[in-house]
């Protein structure tokens, strides 16, 4: 397929024109025209670059990718020997940060729902990127936490008293950390996002309300996945999500 068409699509599936964001959206940097092999990932870091060379690919799909604001525009030492890597083998980068997110079927946040039985109540946070809900049935604090890890494939750092009984929950993906005190006020049991800060534990403690710190690369795996598996049965291309191990 061409790359326009993949581009064109994915902006209309996501919408990133709606969301105030940290970088930029969609096609970041441009590489040959066709697209025959996709390799999807969490953050378009080195490794999988290499992967993405090694494989052939025209195109790469992440959801962290490059230009964040704040960050130094100097093309040198690691950004240097990324872009080159991209450049010299004519592969396109595509990045959706908030969009991919927030999708209402295919994102983070959705994913996890889908994936842990949760049920979606409503959005909070800004841009209405967090999502509340409740369990299917109700549950003990540890047996949402060994749910999650086996979901997951990794132990959650969890705060809160085992045997305390959850029945709704709030969750957003990745460093969302900063919405803790808005889903308290919710009235929710518990609240599940990838990392987790040092005032952070001190609000769950004090409130009552568990926090459950899942890992931020973790609890955005599965929305790109989604993303790739959805471009594949579409367009019939060769889509593989790679999975780079990352402990935070």
């Amino acid at each position: 397929m061409k790359r326009e068409e993949l581009v064109d699509y994915l902006d209309g599936l996501l919408v990133p024109g709606k969301f105030r964001d940290y970088c930029p959206n969609g096609l970041q940097v441009e590489g040959r025209a066709e697209i025959v092999r996709l390799v999807a990932g969490v953050t378009a870091s080195q490794a999988l670059l290499d992967v993405a060379v090694a494989r052939n690919a025209d195109a790469i799909l992440v959801h962290h990718g490059y230009f964040w604001k704040g960050e130094d525009g100097r093309v040198t030492g690691i950004r240097r020997k990324r872009l080159s890597s991209l450049l010299a083998n004519d592969i396109n980068l595509l990045a959706y940060h908030l969009p991919l997110d927030a999708h209402p079927e295919l994102g983070n946040n959705a994913q996890l729902a889908q994936r842990l039985g949760w049920v979606e109540e409503g959005r909070f946070g800004e841009q209405d990127i967090a999502w509340l809900g409740s369990l299917v049935g109700p549950g003990t604090l540890a047996e949402l936490a060994a749910d999650v890890a086996r979901v997951l494939g990794r132990a959650p750092l969890v705060i809160g008293e085992g045997s305390k009984l959850i029945r709704r929950i709030a969750w957003c993906s990745g460093g969302a950390q900063s919405y803790f005190e808005q889903a308290i006020a919710l009235g929710i049991d518990a609240y599940l996002s990838g990392e987790i800060s040092e005032q952070t534990v001190h609000l769950a403690r004090e409130s009552g309300v568990a926090y459950l710190a899942a890992g931020h690369h973790a609890t955005e795996r599965f929305g790109v996945q989604a993303l790739a598996e959805h471009v594949a049965q579409q367009f019939g291309i060769a889509c593989e999500f790679v999975d780079l191990d990352n402990p935070v």
